[in-house]
């Protein structure tokens, strides 16, 4: 009786242990436009398109896709707690364009993104930071300020950093819708392709955090 009493318990926490392992992680991209979707078919959006390559490669996520068009860093942190519901294994923080756009002060930008990391951390989820580069129109000065809050959040909070999202596509105007901010379908594909193998690293660290 004590022999199957305690094969059952055993079969059930490894069962348990199975499931954890292979259940998708749940992911979201709390961003703006540029991971919204704007001006495209919501399956040509950034979340979206990153799953299908995940799950390409056999990595099982669910993907909620977080993007307010017009959102500001402040925006996002105002609005954290409902987009990023519980059970969220993973964020990928992609905020600050519309900022260095409007000429946010960069000591604004940094307060909201250090508190949505210090935030999300505080609720055990794990949290992967996409940068953003400064307009020339605001000077060098500005630009400096503004460009140097991603890496030393990351640094500060020891969290993975994508230096920046629009890599291989910004200023290209192929690659842009006619506004020449937007990136179309195809600049998503690269988007997508660029920062991959930070994602996969990022997955995976969840994913060895579960074991």
């Amino acid at each position: 009786m004590h022999i199957a009493v305690l094969m059952l318990a055993f079969m059930t926490m490894a069962n348990s242990a199975w499931a954890d392992a292979t259940k998708p992680i749940k992911l979201v991209v709390l961003g703006d436009s540029l991971s919204a979707g704007l001006g495209l078919p919501a399956q040509d959006a950034f979340p979206q398109k990153l799953k299908k390559a995940l799950q390409a490669k056999g990595i099982a996520v669910d993907m909620t896709n977080a993007g307010v068009s017009g959102d500001t860093t402040s925006g996002g942190r105002d609005r954290l707690d409902w987009s990023v519901p519980e059970g969220t294994d993973g964020v990928i923080v992609e905020l600050g364009a519309n900022d260095a756009l409007r000429g946010i002060a960069p000591d604004l930008a940094r307060a909201a993104l250090a508190d949505i990391v210090q935030r999300l951390k505080a609720r055990k989820i794990a949290v992967m930071l996409c940068g953003m580069l400064a307009p020339p129109n605001y000077g060098a000065d500005y630009a400096a300020r503004f460009n140097s809050i991603y890496p030393d959040l990351a640094k500060q909070f020891d969290v993975p950093l994508y230096p920046f999202f629009l890599e291989g596509v910004a200023a290209d105007a192929k690659l842009n819708q006619p506004d020449g901010i937007h990136p179309t379908a195809e600049g998503v594909d690269i988007i997508v392709g660029k920062i991959m193998p930070a994602v996969e690293a990022f997955v995976g660290t969840i994913a060895e955090q579960r074991r």
